[in-house]
């Protein structure tokens, strides 16, 4: 095994950790299986996934019996796995003190709006929560195609940012 074999290690952040950084984590474990490791993990963890994620990623076919809502302090100790790559994916988390992540790892914020936090009928809600994964399913393709080793990490910093704008910005 080569240093191009081992997978990079990934960690998305929201504050509850209870949907979009478990939905980010799920897809990536899909997308990006054998190229990245995925994890997630909240600043103020809810201590359960929100069911709609649940049933959404049930109904795709994604794992969901090993899901939990955790602390982010779980991945900053010293016998934490190695970040190569850390996500916020909520506004309230990027604009928190964040852990000293073992390993200095790139960072980039991909905000986008709270589906929980959505008020509306069940079935305009969970069409949020749908929403919400399509648009992070979108950004990691973009981000699971990159190509992170050829990349200097200038280049690649810009890339990782230009994936977090919304979408009226990158076009």
């Amino acid at each position: 095994m080569n240093d191009n074999d081992i997978p990079f290690n990934v960690l998305f952040l929201c504050r509850g950790n209870s949907a979009r950084s478990i939905l980010a984590e799920t897809i990536l474990s899909r997308h990006g299986a054998g190229k990245f490791k995925a994890f997630s993990a909240g600043s103020q963890p809810a201590g359960q996934v929100h069911p709609y994620v649940i049933d959404l990623l049930g109904h795709q076919n994604y794992p969901v019996s090993e899901l939990r809502s955790k602390d982010w302090s779980e991945f900053a100790e010293p016998n934490a796995p190695k970040m190569d790559f850390v996500f916020t994916v909520c506004d309230q988390t990027a604009n928190e003190v964040c852990p000293v992540w073992p390993g200095q790892p790139m960072t980039a914020h991909w905000g986008i709006p709270d589906p929980a936090a959505f008020e509306g009928t069940e079935a305009e809600k969970r069409a949020v929560f749908a929403e919400t994964m399509r648009y992070l399913t979108n950004r990691i393709s973009v981000f699971v195609n990159l190509p992170i080793r050829s990349l200097d990490k200038l280049a690649l910093q810009r890339r990782l940012d230009e994936i977090g704008r919304p979408m009226s910005d990158s076009a």
